[in-house]
C-alpha cells in the first residue's frame, strides 16, 4: 500500500531530528513537531484507506 510506505518514509526521516532534539537542539525540536504533524496526517490517510478496503470486501 503506497500510503503506508509514505508513512514509513516520514517516520524514518524524523529519526535523526528526534535524536538531535533529545540532545537539546531547539531547531531540531521544531522540525520534529512539524514532521509529527505530517506523520499524523499520513496515519489518518492509511486509516481511511484501510476502511475503504474493508467496505469493498
Amino acid at each position: 500500500m503506497q500510503e503506508y510506505e509514505e508513512l514509513k518514509r516520514l517516520i524514518e526521516e524524523a529519526d535523526s531530528d528526534i535524536k538531535k532534539a533529545e540532545g537539546g537542539n531547539k531547531a531540531a525540536g521544531t522540525r520534529v513537531r512539524k514532521q509529527m504533524q505530517q506523520i499524523k496526517q499520513a496515519a489518518q490517510t492509511v486509516r481511511n484507506k484501510i476502511l475503504e478496503i474493508r467496505v469493498v470486501e
